[in-house]
């Protein structure tokens, strides 16, 4: 058989210490998963449960270990923002997963980038309609090298941080997830079957704020390195 259109190529992230690369499925993101984050955001964290939202897997840019990626300022915005978080990848099947059987689905884990389109993202949270414009446009997941999870060990506590052109912007912990990685993936998975490939972005603490052409996003969590992403 063949296709009328040319079929797009496999969105692939490089794993640490090996040649093999994983193949991204799907990238769901969870929302306000920070107390801080939430509040500074102007919503109380106390009284919402768990939400989601995704992006393409052709968002996703792969940072191989050592590279400052290069990163176009996007379309249609004057309002990049930053968001640094703990990106789990899963490689076990499953739905309606139990919380205390959740950790043996993930493969991996790795540090990402939420990057945002705010101004548009607020317009479209004001208006009432989907963020997919503020959120999902191209290029908007640079996510840097994957780290087996035995590697990494339990998704308990560690430090995650961001700093642009030097200056600390976003420093916590990911002890601090209002929904730990067990929990967000037993909750993801009441709604969505879950398949190798797909990547889970757990949120982002407080801090989060603007990028302009020339300036050097470095960010990072313990035990999974760091990626640098330049605008341009």
């Amino acid at each position: 058989m063949s296709y009328v259109v040319p079929p797009a190529s496999i969105t692939r992230l490089p794993v640490s210490g090996s040649q093999d690369s994983f193949p991204v499925r799907r990238v769901y993101c969870v929302g306000r998963n920070y107390a801080a984050h939430a509040r500074e955001m102007g919503f109380d964290p106390d009284r919402e449960p768990p939400f989601f939202f995704c992006k393409p897997a052709d968002a996703v840019v792969p940072v191989s270990l050592g590279q400052t990626l290069e990163l176009a300022y996007p379309a249609e915005t004057s309002n990049y923002h930053y968001e640094i978080e703990l990106v789990v990848a899963i490689g076990t099947a499953g739905s309606n997963i139990a919380q205390q059987d959740a950790l043996k689905h993930v493969w991996g884990y790795a540090v990402g980038l939420d990057m945002t389109r705010r101004d548009l993202q607020i317009k479209m949270r004001e208006m009432g309609r989907p963020w997919e414009i503020g959120k999902a446009f191209d290029y908007s997941a640079p996510i840097g090298p994957l780290h087996k999870a035995t590697e990494f060990g339990e998704p308990t506590d560690a430090a995650i941080w961001l700093k642009v052109n030097g200056a600390d912007k976003q420093r916590s912990d990911i002890s601090q997830l209002i929904w730990s990685v067990a929990e967000t993936i037993s909750w993801l998975s009441r709604y969505f079957e879950l398949q190798p490939g797909d990547l889970i972005m757990t949120g982002t603490p407080e801090g989060v704020g603007p990028v302009v052409s020339g300036d050097l996003m470095t960010g990072g969590i313990d035990r999974l390195g760091e990626i640098k992403v330049r605008v341009i």
